[in-house]
Order: structure tokens, then C-alpha cells, then sequence
């Protein structure tokens, strides 16, 4: 998938964002983070998980997110998100 399209989704921008603050958190304190839907959420860590943006594993019935930071898009899509952040900003 094309950076452009992984970050078209603000749902997608608000979990890289929430993500890159933090080094770890489970699906549910992300929905609370990101205030969306736990639906919308499950999906869009789905995709980012595809594309190896994410990881997820599960410690019981916990699942955790993490960014993965050994990913070059992972750097290149917080970049982006950061430079896009900074032009809204300016406006």
C-alpha cells in the first residue's frame, strides 16, 4: 500500500501518533486514546499490521501494539505525519 493511502486515515494517523508516544499499549487503551470505535481501531492496527508498520502479540487475553521501528516506512510515515502536523500548524 502506498504511504499516501496508510495515512488518509485519520483514524490511522491518530494510532501512529499515540503509538509513537508510548512503547507499547493494549487494543482497548488505544481505542481510548485515539477515541474511536474498537471496530475501527481493530481494523486500521489490521492493515498497519499487514503493511509491518505494527506488531501485535497477546499476553492473555491482553492485545498489545507496538510500533515497528525496524520497518524503514515506519520512520518514513512518522516523518510524514510529523511534517504534516507542523503545515497544518502554520495555517
Amino acid at each position: 500500500m502506498k504511504l499516501s493511502k496508510i495515512i488518509a486515515s485519520s483514524c490511522r494517523q491518530n494510532i501512529l501518533e499515540t503509538l509513537s508516544k508510548v512503547k507499547q499499549t493494549h487494543i482497548i487503551d488505544l481505542v481510548r486514546k485515539v477515541n474511536s470505535t474498537y471496530c475501527q481501531v481493530n481494523r486500521n492496527v489490521q492493515i498497519l499490521e499487514q503493511e509491518g508498520i505494527v506488531k501485535s502479540h497477546k499476553i492473555g487475553r491482553l492485545r498489545i501494539i507496538k510500533l515497528n521501528n525496524n520497518n524503514p516506512k515506519t520512520k518514513a510515515i512518522l516523518q510524514a505525519l510529523k511534517t504534516l502536523r507542523q503545515q497544518q500548524d502554520s495555517i
